[in-house]
């Protein structure tokens, strides 16, 4: 660890670049996966914008508990099952998974397919269920 710090003082002319690259590539996958949203800023752009809440995990998961209207299409077919969304390409689409991880991942695929307002729900159903918020159970 001495030797690092050692090193990051006597090289400052590769430290500098290396830091502002790696910002710029974290704000880089942030942005093609969508844009965060909290739970209150998911639940105002389901009631006043019409959002589709969009589930990615798999089905047992999904019928463990999801929020409420979301549909879900499991990551795993996601590319081969964008045809079900065409007519939400022009709306907000909020992305749901797990912890947050694989939402940016889908984000990208419906951003690279045409989708013009492609967001994510930050750290997923997770978050949603530690704040309280309810779950529908089945379907």
């Amino acid at each position: 660890m001495d030797r690092l710090l050692e090193f990051c003082v006597n090289h400052p002319e590769l430290i500098g670049p290396f830091v502002v690259l790696l910002v710029l590539f974290f704000m880089l996958e942030t942005r093609r996966g969508g844009k965060s949203v909290s739970t209150q800023q998911l639940t105002q752009l389901v009631n006043h914008e019409g959002a589709l809440v969009l589930d990615v995990r798999d089905v047992k998961e999904f019928r463990e508990g999801h929020i409420t209207d979301s549909r879900n299409i499991p990551f795993s077919g996601l590319k081969e099952n964008l045809s079900q969304l065409d007519k939400f390409q022009d709306k907000p689409v909020v992305i749901v998974c797990k912890i947050g991880q694989t939402a940016g991942a889908a984000g990208r695929i419906l951003t690279a397919s045409g989708f013009k307002d492609v967001r994510r729900l930050s750290g997923g159903i997770t978050t949603w269920t530690s704040e309280g918020l309810p779950l529908v159970k089945g379907k």
